[in-house]
């Protein structure tokens, strides 16, 4: 029996529901990246490195090549980056909207009795 199209989707999201991977995927819309410069920007541990680099891998959502003794990811479809770039643009509404209600609430605060 097939997977729902909406329980697929969930799966996705939480595949991406890691901070590293976020990360990961973020550096590499600038193009391929070798593991050794991965590890400098996000500044973890190269175990946790790859344990999320690996669950990016078997999604299919970034792919690896090795260069000598370099491994280099890629993101497997430029779709990624436009999802990446989807999010940032959907929180910064999303924050730009809390601000002005934050700014509403300073405004008209009720004097103290």
């Amino acid at each position: 029996m097939s997977v729902p199209l909406y329980q697929a989707k969930a799966e996705f999201f939480r595949m991406l529901g890691h901070p590293v991977r976020i990360r990961v995927l973020e550096l590499l819309q600038d193009g391929p990246t070798a593991v050794r410069d991965l590890l400098a920007a996000i500044e973890v541990e190269p175990p946790a490195l790859s344990q999320q680099l690996a669950v990016l891998r078997r999604s299919g959502i970034v792919t690896s090549t090795r260069e000598g003794a370099t491994v280099v990811y890629t993101l497997a479809s430029g779709d990624v980056a436009d999802l990446m770039r989807a999010a940032r643009r959907i929180l910064t509404e999303v924050l730009s909207g809390q601000n002005e209600l934050l700014a509403e609430l300073r405004e008209a605060r009720v004097p103290a009795r």
